[in-house]
């Protein structure tokens, strides 16, 4: 189990970073980012983000973020009271998209039980 403190650095990272991808990046590919969660090491000196977009999973916001690092944790600096900020990898979180694509499948099998079901009900007895 993680740490109380990597934790709650995690929990701030997490406020903090949406806040500064909110306010201060002007970047439009950062448009429609969310973040999801942020892990932090034990050591507090790597995290990695998880994040979404509403428009799908696209290189060229990796690039984007990549490039937005030092920025982002000067920004965190800023805010946040520690000797020093965790470096930030990115990563895109496909679990929301897999999980709208088993609910489609899920919707997809109970139409398809219906109909077969519904079909049962017309034929002829006999």
């Amino acid at each position: 189990m993680k740490n109380t403190r990597s934790r709650r650095v995690a929990e701030q990272i997490h406020h903090e970073l949406t806040d500064i991808l909110r306010r201060d990046m002007k970047d439009p590919r950062i448009a429609g980012l969310t973040i999801h969660a942020v892990e932090v090491s034990s050591d507090l000196e790597y995290a990695k983000v998880w994040f979404t977009l509403m428009d799908g999973e696209s290189p060229e916001i990796v690039k984007a973020l990549g490039h937005a690092n030092g920025f982002l944790r000067s920004e965190l600096a800023q805010r946040m009271r520690l000797r020093m900020v965790p470096r930030l990898t990115f990563q895109y979180d496909k679990s929301i998209e897999r999980g709208v694509h088993l609910s489609q499948l899920i919707e997809r099998a109970v139409e398809d039980d219906k109909r077969h079901h519904h079909d049962e009900d017309d034929a002829p007895q006999g």
